[in-house]
């Protein structure tokens, strides 16, 4: 019997660019995503529509598979909404993921299962954060992600929990609710006329680690099958960029003149000036490091953009 990959989450940002890595391996790659939402466009792989927060679909849909390694990248993602939205954001995230751990132990498999987990469980620091650093999350999105953690921990004897604590990753099939993917956007609409040549944005002082998110997908599938169970992974390049030079840096990429200005109604509440991580242990236990230049993340974000249906 083949094994079974299963990767929740797979029609989303990072799962879907999880799927072009995985789908060419060997064994079977099955891809959750949400009833009634359009699976991306990735073959190779068997689509199953199953909502996380019916514990009862879950059990079965695990009972009739039995998968072998899990990446779970289904989830609430955005920190703002989580602010507005805190009760679907522990739903989906926590709940969901009670009940994905509990129908793996209830089938008896023996599975290696990742959870991406984030950057903003830490408490806020003026360096780079390693992963012995306190966790004193800011929001809710950030508690909900301890939370997955602490699930992860407490699973049963027969899964094998491993811990990647991603921090910003981006490019191509981001939603632009995401700074450097809403700018993108943006430019493609000024190019093609739909829009005033200006940018509305919020604080441009904030310094983030940035991940091209194909770096990030290759880090998870490195930690599942290599990683430690229970030891966490930072997945970041240790470089922090200034939301200012990266919009700097889109513009000088536009093909239009254009205008920024400045909305302090786009500020975040708890928005932290600098959210740095250090790699170490990633790259030394697991010899990962970052491949791809924000430059051509930069690009390659503009061509989706640019490529994408008026």
């Amino acid at each position: 019997m083949a094994d079974v990959t299963l990767v929740t989450g797979a029609a989303g940002f990072a799962g879907s660019h999880l799927l072009d890595l995985l789908r060419d391996g060997p064994g079977e790659v099955v891809a959750w995503h949400r009833p009634g939402g359009a699976p991306a466009s990735v073959g190779g792989v068997q689509w199953e529509a199953i909502d996380l927060l019916d514990a009862s679909a879950v059990r079965d849909a695990i009972a009739r598979r039995r998968p072998t390694a899990v990446y779970h990248c289904a989830g609430a993602a955005h920190v703002g909404r989580s602010w507005d939205n805190t009760a679907f954001t522990f739903a989906i995230n926590v709940r969901g993921t009670h009940h994905l751990l509990d129908a793996l132990e209830r089938a008896g498999v023996t599975a290696r299962v990742l959870i991406p987990g984030s950057a903003l469980i830490y408490a806020p620091a003026d360096r780079a954060l390693v992963e012995t650093d306190p966790l004193k999350p800011a929001s809710p999105y950030g508690l909900s992600k301890l939370a997955q953690e602490m699930l992860g921990w407490r699973a049963g004897r027969r899964i094998r929990t491993l811990i990647a604590r991603a921090f910003n990753h981006f490019g191509p099939r981001q939603d632009p609710m995401f700074v450097a993917s809403g700018f993108a956007r943006r430019i493609a609409d000024i190019e093609r006329g739909f829009w005033a040549p200006e940018i509305s944005v919020g604080n441009l002082e904030a310094r983030r680690d940035l991940t091209d998110v194909r770096d990030t997908v290759r880090a998870y599938r490195l930690i599942l099958e290599r990683g430690e169970p229970g030891r966490p992974y930072n997945v970041c390049t240790g470089r922090a960029v200034a939301i200012r030079d990266l919009l700097d840096m889109l513009i000088a990429r536009a093909r239009v003149p254009l205008t920024v200005i400045v909305d302090p109604k786009r500020y975040r509440p708890n928005d932290a000036p600098l959210l740095l991580g250090d790699p170490a242990r990633l790259r030394d236990d697991l010899g990962w490091s970052p491949r791809i230049p924000i430059e051509q993340t930069l690009d390659d974000l503009l061509a989706y953009w640019r490529a994408r249906p008026a």
